[in-house]
Formats: structure tokens, sequence, C-alpha cells
């Protein structure tokens, strides 16, 4: 199968990673306490992968693999999984738009740097101009969509609206945007070592509902009341693994299509899902038409990613 064949995939797994972001948001409103949200959210994800493996168990790692994965490896799903908690607590605060832009900005750029500096094995291929003025062009696109965030045009949400209060998470927003370009690579290094992809998928999500399950019995309160369960869709424990195509896409595709590739098709896919998210108030957002402001900031942000992903 050529790479060119994969693209659709990835397009679609990219749309479906802003999709599920805006689904955990509405699931974290229902079930209130965001540690039982993440953990309702990553379960189901364990479950399919589980059974998918114990369905195809082969191939199955050779001790010689094993031995030479990486200790972080296996850690790979617990980085992505900051942006995730980060869409569970924050999405509703600051918007679908600068909430995804901010975290596939800060993404992006560190997997350049990933690449040139050559971290976490990937082979050095030093400082190139090209992907840096795309990297460069997504941040001022990001910077047109997060000004235009403001209030909704759609009555009231779970949010006190997208203003200073919603900036002051930006920090937080761009580092979870960076551990998620980095598990991407955790990831496929992790696949590269026990070989069989739902295995593979199975321990990286394992220890991410360990985390968040453990955090949920320190921190238990507050809980959901009976209206709060009453509430929830049934579409919304299924955000975990509509997120989670993407990450299984990173497993299979990257080393087939090139990270300029993928993550630029993701990441157009993304953003542009997140915009119209916002634009019609799908999944229960607040309503943020996309004007003037927001769609020279996708633009801005898809040029971007066309120098990145050709340079």
């Amino acid at each position: 199968m050529t790479a060119a064949l994969l693209y659709p995939f990835i397009l679609v797994a990219g749309a479906l990673q802003a999709i599920g972001n805006a689904m955990n948001a509405q699931l974290r409103g229902r079930m209130v306490n965001p540690w039982l949200a993440a953990t309702v959210s990553f379960l189901p994800i364990v479950f399919v992968f589980t059974t998918l493996f114990l369905t195809m168990p082969t191939p199955l790692p050779s001790l010689d693999s094993l031995s030479k994965m990486p200790w972080y490896a296996p850690l790979g799903g617990l980085a992505g999984a900051v942006a995730v908690f980060g869409g569970l607590a924050f999405i509703d605060k600051v918007g679908a738009g600068p909430f995804n832009g901010l975290t596939l900005t800060a993404n992006i750029l560190t997997s350049l740097a990933m690449d040139a500096l050559g971290l976490f094995g990937l082979q050095a291929a030093g400082f190139k101009p090209m992907p840096w003025l795309g990297g460069l062009l997504m941040a001022v696109g990001v910077t047109f969509i997060a000004r235009s965030g403001g209030k909704s045009a759609g009555g009231e949400g779970h949010g006190e609206g997208h203003g200073m209060s919603g900036k002051l998470l930006y920090p937080f927003i761009l580092v979870a945007g960076a551990l998620m370009a980095i598990g991407v690579v955790w990831n496929a290094q992790l696949r590269g070592a026990l070989e069989n992809p739902w295995l593979a998928a199975t321990v990286s999500f394992v220890p991410v509902v360990f985390v968040f399950a453990l955090m949920f019995l320190l921190r238990p309160s507050p809980l959901p009341t009976r209206d709060d369960i009453a509430g929830v869709r049934w579409w919304m424990p299924l955000a975990g693994i509509t997120g989670a195509v993407a990450v299984f896409a990173g497993l299979l595709f990257v080393d087939k299509v090139g990270a300029g590739a993928f993550n630029g098709l993701l990441i157009t896919a993304n953003l542009l899902t997140s915009v119209a998210l916002d634009h019609f108030g799908w999944f229960g957002m607040k309503q943020v038409k996309a004007g003037p402001p927001r769609l020279i900031g996708a633009a801005l942000m898809v040029g971007g990613i066309v120098l990145i992903s050709l340079f």
C-alpha cells in the first residue's frame, strides 16, 4: 500500500481527535470529577485494544526487541493523555479553536525540535529554515484564533467565557501539546519493540487508566448527582476511543508516511474540525462564529503545515 492511500485515514483520525476533545468536555461536565471523567473516557480504550489483542495475539515481541526498548516507551500514552485531560478540564473555558490551536502549535514545534536535535532516538536532521517558518506561521495563526475566542454567541455554557481567565490556562495547554508530540514518538518506539500493534496500544493506555483511577480514589469528590448521570449522552463515554484513533494511526503509519506528512495531515484535519466545532456549536460547545480573524488564523496555520510537510 502506497503512503498516499493512507492519507484519508489520517485525515479522519485528525478530525476524530478534535471531536474527542469536545466530547470529553461534555463528559467532564456530567461526571463533575475530572479524574472520574478521565477514567471513564479511557477504560473503553483498554477494553477494545485488549479484546483485539486477544483476538489477534500474533506477532509477539522477542526477548531481543524487548531488551532494546527504551524505558520511557510505555509512557507514550500517559504523555499524550495530558492533552486529553486538558481537554476534559479546559476546552469549555477557552474554546475548541484556541485549545486545539495551542496544543497543535506546541505539538508541531516540539516535533520540529525533536527532528532537528535527534531527541528520543530520532535521526538528527539539523536546522531547516522552511519548516521553522511554517511553525512561525502556525504560531501567528493561533494568535488570530485565540484572540477571536470571545463570549458565546448562543447562550450560556459550562464555563464563564473565553476571556482572561481562559488565557491564564494557555501555558498548561502548550505543555500538553508538547507532551502530545513526545508521546507519538514514544508510542512509535513501543510499537517497534512490541511488534503487535494491539499489544502496543494496550500497553500504552493501561498506565493512563491506572493513573487516572488512582487519582480518582485519592480525590473522589465531588461526585456526580443522579441528575448529572441522567444527562450523560450515549456518545460521551466514547470520547477516549474517538481520540485513540489518532494514537493508533501514529503507531501504524508514522514510519510509512513520515512524521512531517503524518503530523501535517493530522493537524490540518484537527484544526479545521475544531474551528467548525466552535462555529456550529456541535457536541454542546459554546458557539463562536468563525469570523475573519479565525479564518485568517486557520489559513496561516494550514500554510504553516504545508511548509513543514513539504520541506
